[in-house]
């Protein structure tokens, strides 16, 4: 049972939060899209959310995520895929409004194939791994050309920006240093050429820190358990 009081003082503090952050470094809260993560979440908790006047929400995995969309379909929702997209299910992403982790040009292709038969418009993000962290995808800043060509060639999706999953740390500071390398790809990027309507977007921060992101110049914070609570356990 969702307690949707509860859900919503949740999303309202973290709304403020996001307004001090900003207001923090001079900036518009208003620049500033909450994409709340609803993985492992039921559709009740997402109209509960879309009550009180959230918008933009994020899945890691794309079959739960379709199973949402249809459940939800009547409401005017966005849809982020948060998660690693296989190759083998970009034919399944052309439900989606935003992909925050395209990592090799191969994927750019597929997803713009996928949204053109979808007759959609699918917005990019460019996922980067900064740490060299075995267990998480992204690419690395030396691999970046051949993703912006493909987007360059995309018909139906655009690659707008950049995302990062820092290094799990206590600390929300200790990300500091990860949000700032993003921000300076992205820069490097912008002096090399690459188009700037491909790097408008920095996709960094979640619950334990987005309020650093935000300093730090991030455009969209992925949050889900600070808006939500703890997560349904597990079955095993």
């Amino acid at each position: 049972m969702i307690d949707s009081s509860a859900l919503e003082v949740r999303l309202a503090d973290v709304r403020a939060r996001i307004a001090r952050a900003a207001g923090r470094v001079g900036r518009d809260p208003a620049s500033i899209t909450l994409v709340a993560v609803s993985k492992t979440f039921p559709a009740d908790a997402i109209r509960a959310a879309a009550a009180a006047g959230q918008v933009d929400f994020g899945e890691n995995k794309v079959q739960e995520a379709l199973s949402k969309i249809e459940e939800t379909a009547d409401l005017p929702l966005r849809w982020h895929l948060v998660g690693h997209l296989q190759s083998n299910k970009a034919r399944k992403a052309g439900r989606f409004d935003a992909i925050h982790s395209i990592d090799s040009s191969e994927l750019v292709a597929k997803v713009d194939a996928a949204a053109a038969d979808a007759g959609r418009r699918i917005d990019l993000l460019v996922q980067l791994d900064l740490a060299g962290e075995p267990a998480k995808h992204g690419a690395r800043e030396d691999e970046l050309g051949p993703i912006f060509a493909a987007a360059g060639a995309a018909r139906a999706a655009r690659v707008v920006g950049l995302m990062l999953l820092p290094p799990a740390v206590e600390d929300p500071g200790a990300a500091r240093p990860y949000f700032r390398a993003l921000r300076d790809v992205r820069d490097r990027l912008l002096a090399r050429g690459v188009d700037p309507s491909m790097l408008g977007q920095l996709s960094m921060g979640m619950s334990h820190d987005f309020e650093v992101a935000i300093e730090e110049g991030s455009t969209l914070v992925r949050v889900g358990t600070a808006i939500f609570g703890s997560r349904p356990a597990v079955r095993p």
